[in-house]
């Protein structure tokens, strides 16, 4: 198989080496990541300049954009035709509920994905993660299952592993997103000129982590498997919108 491995971690961080070890046994892995932590750059694209790749000591890729110009660019450009799959990660850090709106680590699997080419975006559930080898052994056992009998129609995985010894694991459960209450107000603070600044609040916390959430699959030692679609339509919504526009 080729793949081609993205992150939004950044070209240098330990989770996509990790990744690119385990999936380097399985095929020929192509590394194309940011040049610098892009976390929570979502589906964004750079169409105000162009964009430039090099290429590390480490053999690894990296473009200074966002993870979707790096899946978008290595795909379409850097190889000679598309890889079998996309993987992206292994983030630091958890990518669950609406997380995944915001993430950079599922975008890039996205973008894989809208591209016609099966991906995995894989996450170790941890804001201080240490077991990196735990979530490529399970991201490899997902490409070798993919391989012995590959999934039908487009395929976009978010997994989430969590951050234990890999024989410590309980197995890996299909869930669906759970949600989070909306984040906190923005933080108002000042500068050494005395200039107002703002930062983004922490996240919210978790709203639904009830049975068959990704949130409860990982909390009970579970790694969490959630396909994931892109289609935004409300499809609830059609006709009560309809008949509001026609009466208007």
């Amino acid at each position: 198989m080729r793949f081609l491995l993205s992150n939004d971690d950044g070209y240098f961080a330990p989770g996509i080496a990790a990744l690119a070890m385990a999936l380097g046994e399985e095929g020929d892995a192509l590394v194309c990541a940011p040049e610098r932590d892009r976390s929570g750059a979502s589906n964004s694209l750079t169409l105000d300049r162009p964009l430039q790749v090099r290429v590390a000591p480490s053999g690894f890729h990296y473009v200074n954009g966002t993870p979707t110009d790096c899946v978008h660019l290595a795909a379409t450009g850097l190889m000679d035709e598309l890889p079998d799959m996309v993987v992206s990660g292994i983030n630091h850090g958890p990518n669950m509920g609406d997380d995944t709106i915001y993430s950079g680590t599922v975008a890039a699997a996205t973008e894989g994905f809208l591209l016609g080419i099966p991906a995995m975006a894989i996450s170790l559930a941890s804001h201080n993660p240490q077991h990196f080898e735990t979530a490529a052994k399970i991201a490899r056992e997902l490409v070798q299952r993919f391989k012995a009998k590959p999934l039908t129609g487009p395929i976009l995985l978010n997994v989430n592993v969590p951050d234990l010894p890999y024989e410590q694991l309980r197995g890996i459960r299909i869930t669906r997103l759970g949600r989070r209450h909306k984040s906190a107000p923005v933080i108002r603070s000042a500068n050494p000129r005395g200039d107002t600044i703002w930062w983004v609040g922490p996240i919210g916390k978790v709203a639904d982590a009830s049975d068959g959430t990704d949130f409860a699959a990982v909390e009970a030692g579970y790694v969490s498997v959630t396909p994931l679609q892109i289609d935004l339509t409300n499809h609830t919504q059609l006709g009560q919108v309809e008949t509001w526009l026609s009466h208007s």
